[in-house]
């Protein structure tokens, strides 16, 4: 059987249609946290951020790796020092560093822009996921980094008393 040129363009936009009927939202299937043993607010942060992603009822694996260097952890996974917080995340190969919302990783999973490694929130803001306190939150940003680019993905005001 031979098919001519416009059958087999409707075949393939209705397999294209098909398949993004199907697509959601990219869950996470693999967590893993990289923390100063010492650190508290680290496995709040992995509460949310498994939380985010088992919802649906995926499987998510979720697994603390507690280090003593976590400066290396950090250098060896490319977090520029002025990004810097008390953990690092790997989240399906890209990384997490410090207070990122579940809601911009998964954005971040969806979309995987070029150059990008991944995202950081800088210090331990107060009111960022881990770092609640009631309805206070202080501003910041998420930012997106790589090797050779950074820039704003995120900002979240502040709000509360």
């Amino acid at each position: 059987m031979t098919m001519n040129k416009t059958t087999r363009l409707n075949l393939r936009l209705a397999l294209g249609l098909a398949l993004a009927g199907c697509a959601g939202a990219v869950q996470a299937t693999e967590i893993a946290m990289y923390r100063d043993p010492n650190c508290g607010c680290c496995l709040s942060w992995l509460k949310h951020a498994h939380e985010h992603f088992s919802a649906d009822g995926d499987a998510v694996a979720a697994k603390t790796v507690e280090s003593e260097n976590i400066a290396a952890v950090k250098s060896a996974n490319g977090v520029p020092a002025d990004l810097v917080s008390c953990h690092t995340a790997i989240v399906d190969g890209m990384v997490i560093e410090g207070h990122v919302p579940a809601a911009d990783i998964e954005r971040l999973l969806e979309e995987r822009p070029a150059g990008i490694t991944g995202l950081a929130v800088a210090g331990m803001p107060l009111g960022s996921p881990g770092m609640e306190m009631g309805n206070r939150r202080q501003a910041y940003q998420v930012i997106a980094f790589g090797p050779d680019k950074r820039f704003v993905w995120s900002s979240y005001p502040a709000s509360g008393n």
